[in-house]
């Protein structure tokens, strides 16, 4: 790498990676990597009140985030980004298990955002594809074929991986527009489906719907992933804060634009479950073929579109976070040879390959006595909490590195650190009490004691392994004479 993270005194030099990222590339990365259509359908699910829910989730989280990852991206672009910030701030412990942490938490991600594809696609092919809407080994081999397929992109080079990622794009600004074309001539021919009246806006918080915070908060993170590609990035420093910028906005307004859509157009019982999204698409179409106007041909392209936008999440979370055993093995705390830069490709493909091959475990283990949904939900609700504890470490860097100067071509959030402090510490605040309400369990969970011990049991065990396999590494660095 051009620059070695800055906790990694004795890295051995790196390869070059190339630099192949623009500015459309990774505005069209923070797209495909934050938007994905299932949770407009979770979102819409909950009724009006989910919009206010939307607005606490992007002032509390989204612009902290934002903000934060704005600064810290240009004050350190190297490669490995979260890595490398809490590495500055608190020391190589503190930034493997950072590291540790967001890795293990997106395997889970890879089959549940492709088990939701999988099932959108099946629309696409009416009564026959209903018939597998049950078959677990369908929705197996999905997902076994595009982490193979992904893993395989992202290894023949960086210029192949960012295509797969752009043109996924579509699968989640098309549907979303289409539907808001749809509610708007739905509510002209019916009005609107949902009420929006003031006390129908204002959340009730109960143990029922703290689950569903938590996951709308979870919907906003992500764009801290495309800081983690920072030596594949043209010119970082200008290149991330406009394209977090671009990016972040339609994200921002195709969430709370398309949920409130799906409200105008259906009420909220008519959309649920892992094809919320797809179901209350055609529940709407139905409606509109029985009033004249001809849309139901628009099942078919939007299922397939939905699958794209579950492939392009999954395909984005690899090629980003596959970055973080990177630049680990640079540093020796996995084994040196995640460090190596693929000759031709350039690309480091021995960690690109190996977590992908993570990622299919993870996948085969998924099904292993489950049933698709119920598999579903496990792994949406494992991930929760684990995902999370990156973003203290995020924040709380922030918050610390305010007391170093910055060089003259850094970016700084607007009102210099006053402001800064101030939107970490909310950020702070948010991720905190998301954590607490993601390890309360859902209502019609039989045992809430046993259910909350294995959340924590599990998060313990997995920093547990994080911390073994940074002690053991550090133990054998000393045993060769290298510093900390």
């Amino acid at each position: 790498m051009s620059t070695s993270p800055p906790c990694a005194k004795d890295s051995p030099a790196a390869p070059a990676l190339k630099r192949a990222l623009t500015f459309r590339d990774l505005t069209l990365f923070y797209i495909v990597s934050g938007l994905s259509v299932r949770w407009v359908a979770t979102a819409a699910a909950a009724g009006a009140s989910t919009l206010t829910v939307w607005l606490f989730a992007l002032v509390g989280f989204f612009i902290p985030l934002a903000a934060c990852v704005l600064e810290l991206s240009s004050r350190y672009p190297a490669e490995g980004g979260l890595y490398v910030w809490t590495c500055e701030a608190f020391g190589p412990f503190s930034g493997f298990i950072a590291a540790w942490t967001y890795m293990m938490s997106n395997l889970p991600y890879f089959p549940a955002v492709l088990y939701f594809g999988a099932g959108s696609v099946l629309f696409a092919f009416g009564a026959r594809g209903q018939h597998y809407t049950s078959n677990s080994g369908y929705y197996l081999a999905f997902a076994l074929a595009w982490l193979t397929f992904i893993t395989v992109m992202n290894i023949v080079g960086v210029n192949a991986g960012k295509w797969l990622n752009n043109v996924c794009t579509l699968g989640s600004t098309l549907p979303i527009a289409v539907l808001l074309v749809l509610a708007v001539i739905s509510a002209h021919r019916f009005g609107s489906a949902t009420s929006f009246a003031p006390h129908e806006l204002i959340p009730r918080p109960s143990l029922a719907n703290a689950i569903f915070w938590s996951t709308i908060f979870f919907a906003f993170g992500g764009c801290e992933a495309g800081s983690f590609m920072g030596e594949e990035i043209a010119n970082p420093r200008r290149t991330i804060p406009r394209a977090l910028l671009a990016g972040g906005t339609i994200l921002a307004l195709a969430y709370i634009a398309g949920t409130a859509a799906l409200l105008v157009a259906l009420p909220s019982t008519a959309v649920h479950g892992v094809d919320g999204f797809m179901r209350g698409m055609m529940t709407l179409c139905t409606r509109l073929d029985a009033s004249g106007i001809s849309v139901g041909w628009l099942a078919a392209p939007i299922a397939l579109l939905l699958g794209l936008n579950a492939v392009g999440g999954a395909a984005a979370y690899l090629s980003s976070t596959s970055r973080l055993p990177f630049v680990a093995g640079i540093d020796c705390y996995f084994p040196p040879v995640f460090g190596r830069i693929h000759p031709r490709f350039k690309t480091p493909w021995v960690a690109i390959a190996t977590y992908g091959a993570a990622g299919i475990v993870v996948a085969l283990l998924s099904q292993a006595g489950a049933t698709v949904r119920g598999a579903y939900d496990v792994l949406v609700a494992m991930s929760i909490i684990a995902y999370f504890i990156p973003y203290l470490f995020l924040f709380a860097s922030m918050i610390r590195l305010q007391s170093r100067p910055a060089t003259a071509d850094t970016i700084r959030v607007p009102g210099g650190r006053p402001v800064a402090i101030t939107l970490a510490s909310i950020g702070l605040l948010s991720t905190t009490l998301t954590i607490v309400l993601s390890v309360i369990p859902s209502a019609d969970e039989p045992n809430k004691p046993l259910a909350i011990a294995k959340v924590l049991i599990s998060t313990a065990v997995l920093i547990g392994i994080g911390v073994a396999i940074f002690l053991r590494a550090e133990r054998k660095r000393r045993s060769l004479g290298a510093p900390s």
